[in-house]
């Protein structure tokens, strides 16, 4: 699968390393109070399944960089390109050089990266009034849409401060795995043996859901960015005192859930009705598990034969 080439780019300000230090480096909301602005790019590498990493470029947003992205540096910057993702901040003053520099980035991405997704995070929408959130975000989207043609966008509503950016991440990080139906048709026959209500694969790192089989319907449509919020701050909380997570178990009279370290880029979260199942059954199942999932994250076509075998 080797490197996939992603472009954070936005006017300076937007809130792109807050969201990448949040994402990417276990910062907290409260701390990306303390970075400073990016000067010109920032390259980090981050592995997710198998041998996929995302070659991610941080481009600071200062008017004098961006000009340069799209005259000097505009093949570096945007060959070979997988991902274009372009940061909105809301409540900016400058909206017009804002679709201006947005433009500019799809001209240089039709030209050196026709084949590169777009996606637009409209940023810091809690700085907007909630009763007006849902029109100013389809008044955007709308906007967007209709500049990038022929390209086609993907927007998203996002915020530091609450679980809509691990949501938007988890989308975006979803497109860029190239065997992800086969991750999620073994996760379907998984939830059938052990019959689970439902079983999610967060990556390792990040703890962004990547790929997740239901089986029975859920009246929460947010709770997968819920539980990586929650689980990632608990995983910060054992850093902390020097321990790191293995597994965990919580029960109520309504359902059971077992999160467990599950391949070497995974955890895997089994959730059931069936609150008879015990500790041991649960281990014992992903365990059991977890030797076919390995074999697909290294060697996705072998390992599909085999599990169809077994």
């Amino acid at each position: 699968m080797g490197k996939k080439k992603v472009l954070l780019m936005g006017k300076s300000g937007a809130g792109k390393t807050s969201m990448r230090s949040i994402i990417f480096a276990n910062y907290i909301a409260r701390d990306t109070r303390r970075l400073c602005a990016t000067i010109d790019v920032e390259h980090s590498h981050v592995r997710f399944l198998g041998n996929l990493v995302l070659n991610l470029w941080d481009c600071g947003g200062q008017e004098s960089f961006m000009e340069n992205y799209f005259t000097s540096q505009r093949d570096n910057i945007f060959k070979n390109v997988e991902v274009l993702i372009y940061v909105f901040d809301v409540e900016s003053r400058e909206h017009d050089k804002d679709l201006h520099y947005y433009q500019s980035c799809l001209e240089a991405i039709l030209q050196h990266s026709p084949k590169a997704l777009i996606f637009c995070l409209i940023h810091k929408m809690d700085l907007v009034p909630e009763d007006q959130r849902d029109t100013k975000f389809t008044q955007l989207q709308d906007k967007l849409a209709h500049l990038s043609r022929p390209l086609e966008v993907s927007c998203f509503r996002t915020s530091i401060w609450d679980e809509s950016l691990y949501k938007a991440w988890s989308e975006m990080v979803y497109h860029l795995v190239p065997n992800m139906s086969q991750f999620e048709s073994n996760l379907e026959k998984f939830a059938e043996i052990v019959d689970a209500d439902e079983i999610l694969l967060f990556e390792k790192a990040t703890f962004l859901v990547i790929a997740h089989s239901l089986r029975r319907d859920h009246p929460d449509p947010h709770r997968f960015e819920k539980i990586s919020n929650i689980i990632k701050q608990f995983k910060m909380s054992c850093s902390k005192v020097q321990s790191h997570l293995r597994s965990l178990e919580v029960r109520n009279t309504s359902f059971a859930a077992f999160i467990e370290l599950f391949t070497a880029n995974t955890y895997v979260m089994l959730v059931t009705s069936d609150t008879s199942m015990s500790s041991a059954a649960a281990v014992v199942n992903i365990k059991n598990a977890r030797v076919h999932f390995q074999k697909l994250e290294k060697a996705p076509e072998s390992a599909m034969s085999q599990i169809r075998q077994n």
